[in-house]
């Protein structure tokens, strides 16, 4: 049996009236962007990444659009300080792209960090130290007075440095464990640090408030966001970042609603990556906003490529429902979703819509780098007509009547419930080939010769049951004759009811396919489907087909 009065909330609320995010209901504009993959993501895996793989890494988020990316902590291992020299000395890094690496603020941390940034064509000098309740009791056993002093004189040294390395360099401060420190301190902290930094807006600095561990609900994390925002000194000078775990689950929430409470920047990890539950992950933060409108200004239209790189130099799994990159995320299986998707797909075809409003699929895949044929409709057990019939026009071009499609829906989900398991389209096409499709026994048509007379006569050579024959009637068109003729010399009982055909292919050698429904004399009604470069001919097999679908 569990027991929860070991627990209560750990959190500090801020003070009341900071809730104006509550007005917005939609995030108008992209945040700046910091990739922490490298640094946060990095240090959270089984196996770190080996130097080859840090590289090929940094490339990829160049790739998609970052231009902020925490590279490591180059004064904790020789690993990370010789990865950020590697990228300085071999010019790795864009001009347009800026490094970040962080620091502790203890004084040869901070020097060992300097001189390993030295070169860098920009880079910001990200220092921080924990200001929490806890880890002031517990941890450091320090009072509050005593906390502060670390975080001012690291940030007096980081300041001093930069006069004496004369790089290029921006600066960012961190209260670690915000989430657990009291708002009002947070603050006195925060502001003594930018007292000594002086920031201006012509060089910001950035105050990072992250979420080290989630203690509480999003809406609470969003009103400690605009009470700091609101209340931090040099505002116009400093950018406001925040750096979401997701301990609770909420990690996007988090963001989100940090950014309308005045969060102008996110650290953040490719696929959620991180400590413990992940980092607040990055793919699906920007494509929330990618679906709204909000142009994110980081390109994942090769999710696939993406994921493989991530999955393979990470030896992570990218899960099959992690929203808009998972294999799944667009698939269904569903009878009614599948009629409504396709459906929804036709419509906006049929009325030229830009917009993009399709039923169940929140974005176009194909924006993504995903395809409507294999990962949109699959097809099992609980699938419907409508998928089945989308798999069929989207991969082979057959456009199924409703009735006939009705039909084949039945044959294929009980084929898939007897094999357990998901069908590709190849199998669908051929179940509908081996079930419809030109099929030659018991009867089949070998030739049909049609002339003017008595409307229009067909000559026809059946082969029906082993036996060749020839039979000759009329009708009230070519498929009708070809019908009568069939009735005659078999005595079979059936009437036409459906006839419709469209082209498969174009140009002079375009094929067609026909599709033939019969009323049988015993109540049955039975489907059909032709296919040949003559459209006459595709009509007769599908009538063949129907006939020996009896």
């Amino acid at each position: 049996m569990m027991d929860a009065t070991k627990y209560a909330p750990g959190y500090y609320p801020a003070p009341a009236g900071n809730d104006d995010w509550v007005k917005k209901d939609h995030i108008e504009a992209a945040p700046a962007w910091c990739s922490v993959d490298l640094r946060d993501g990095n240090q959270a895996l089984v196996v770190p990444m080996s130097l080859d793989e840090k590289l090929e890494f940094f490339e990829m988020l160049v790739r998609i659009g970052y231009k902020e990316i925490e590279v490591g902590f180059p004064a904790a291992s020789e690993t990370e300080y010789d990865f950020l020299r590697t990228l300085i000395e071999r010019h790795m890094i864009p001009a347009d792209v800026t490094v970040q690496v962080l620091t502790q603020c203890r004084d040869h941390i901070i020097r060992k960090t300097f001189e390993a940034v030295k070169g860098a064509p920009s880079a910001v000098i990200h220092f921080y130290n924990s200001t929490s309740v806890a880890q002031r009791e517990q941890v450091f056993h320090k009072s509050k007075e005593e906390i502060k002093k670390i975080a001012v004189d690291g940030a007096k040294l980081v300041k001093q440095l930069s006069e004496e390395y004369k790089g290029n360099f921006r600066f960012e401060y961190s209260p670690e464990s915000f989430t657990g420190t009291e708002p009002e301190y947070a603050l006195e902290v925060c502001n003594a640090v930018l007292d000594v930094m002086q920031p201006t807006p012509e060089k910001p600095m950035i105050i990072n408030l992250p979420s080290t561990v989630q203690m509480s609900m999003p809406h609470v994390y969003a009103s400690q966001i605009e009470y700091m925002s609101k209340n931090l000194r040099f505002r116009k000078a400093v950018t406001l970042c925040v750096h979401p775990h997701n301990d609770r689950g909420t990690g996007v929430a988090d963001a989100e609603l940090a950014v309308l409470a005045g969060a102008q920047r996110v650290e953040c990890c490719l696929f959620g990556n991180g400590e413990r539950t992940g980092n607040v992950d990055a793919i699906t933060l920007a494509m929330n906003l990618y679906s709204h409108g909000v142009d994110p200004h980081l390109d994942f239209s090769d999710m696939p490529r993406i994921a493989q790189t991530y999955e393979r130099v990470t030896r992570m799994k990218v899960y099959d429902r992690t929203p808009y990159a998972g294999s799944l995320v667009f698939a269904a299986f569903s009878g009614s979703h599948q009629d409504a998707i396709a459906k929804g797909m036709a419509w906006g075809t049929a009325h030229g819509e830009h917009r993009w409003t399709c039923p169940y699929i929140p974005i176009d895949p194909t924006d993504i780098g995903r395809t409507y044929d294999a990962d949109v409709i699959r097809i099992n057990s609980q699938s419907g007509k409508g998928g089945i019939g989308f798999v069929l026009q989207q991969n082979y071009g057959f456009d199924l009547p409703p009735k006939m499609r009705e039909e084949l829906g039945y044959a294929v989900k009980e084929l898939s419930d007897h094999a357990h398991k998901e069908l590709s389209p190849a199998e669908v096409y051929a179940a509908f080939a081996q079930k419809y499709l030109n099929t030659a026994a018991p009867l089949t048509v070998t030739e049909a010769h049609f002339q003017q007379k008595d409307g229009i006569t067909a000559t026809v050579a059946i082969t029906y049951q082993g036996k060749r024959t020839e039979s000759t009637a009329a009708g009230n068109g070519r498929l009708d004759a070809v019908a009568n003729a069939v009735c005659a010399v078999t005595g079979l009982e059936f009437k036409l009811e459906h006839y419709s055909e469209h082209s498969l292919d174009t140009g002079s050698t375009s094929r067609a396919a026909s599709y033939v429904g019969l009323q049988w004399a015993d109540g049955r009604f039975t489907w059909g489907c032709g296919s040949h470069t003559d459209i006459i001919m595709a009509g007769i097999h599908a009538l063949v087909s129907a006939i020996n679908n009896h």
